[in-house]
């Protein structure tokens, strides 16, 4: 699977850099380096779609459409419940914050399990508590980073390197079917104003789009959509807290922690998954 995302993540590449003279099967699969069937096969298999297809859902136009057809789904989440759509898959997902003693506490007395895993968007980092996720990040290197952001943010916890336990829950993460069935719990530090945000973000329907000065809207702060995207910049648990599914009100992604060409991977594997539905 991680071996496909590094082809995929070029082809995705080339696709962009090219989006506007709409490449050939062949031009793509020859970006890298592979015979058309050979990629088409692959590419299908990681995204669920073709990559005509995928090349029809990275333009800015179809980015406006689903921003003009879905703003009102998050009101709609946010006032009738998640429970009446199946597609809303973050109804599975509890977010908790730490409080303030606990914060203090910089972890002392908690031990955090913490893993390397492939995934369909590349090796990601996963650490959790017995009462949640508290960090999730894709990777292109090694996981040095993600482990001393770690033992900073979490100064006193004990920390026990385990595949073997975080195993389960990235499946969760990643089997869409097996989410319904895995409730998933988050375990976070932040301002008030961050959880809120945060806290919005999983509101957005799987497969959605939405803008930054509509979550800000969302929030009670409509004139704070700068530091709304701040906010979304800083989400420690990537991916269950979907970030990638805020872009701007033009319609263009804007950034993304972990990489616009990794944002544009993810929409494009849960617009495949949408679809299906």
């Amino acid at each position: 699977m991680h071996l496909d995302y590094e082809r995929i993540k070029k082809a995705i590449q080339f696709i962009n850099n090219n989006a506007n003279e709409q490449p050939t099967l062949k031009e793509i699969a020859d970006s890298v380096d592979l015979s058309e069937a050979h990629f088409q096969r692959m590419f299908s298999r990681w995204a669920g779609v073709t990559p005509k297809r995928y090349l029809q859902t990275i333009t800015v136009e179809h980015a406006k459409k689903l921003l003009s057809s879905q703003n009102s789904l998050l009101d709609v989440s946010l006032t009738v419940g998640l429970s009446s759509s199946s597609r809303l898959h973050e109804h599975f997902i509890n977010l908790e914050a730490v409080t303030p003693g606990e914060y203090k506490a910089k972890g002392v007395g908690l031990k955090i399990d913490y893993g390397v895993h492939n995934t369909p968007f590349g090796k990601a980092f996963i650490a959790m508590t017995k009462y949640g996720i508290c960090k999730l990040s894709f990777l292109d290197n090694d996981y040095n980073k993600e482990l001393d952001e770690l033992k900073i943010e979490w100064e006193k916890a004990i920390l026990n390197y385990s595949e073997s336990k975080t195993k389960n829950i990235i499946e969760a993460i990643f089997d869409i079917k097996k989410r319904k069935d895995y409730p998933l719990s988050i375990l976070v530090k932040g301002t008030n104003f961050q959880i809120n945000v945060w806290k919005a973000l999983l509101k957005l329907p799987f497969g959605s789009l939405n803008s930054y000065s509509e979550i800000a809207r969302v929030i009670g702060k409509p004139r704070a959509f700068r530091s709304v995207g701040t906010a979304i910049g800083q989400n420690p648990v990537a991916y269950l807290i979907p970030c990638h599914r805020v872009i701007q009100q033009s319609g263009k992604l804007g950034g993304y922690h972990w990489g616009i060409v990794r944002k544009h991977a993810i929409h494009s594997w849960e617009r495949a998954h949408y679809d299906k539905e």
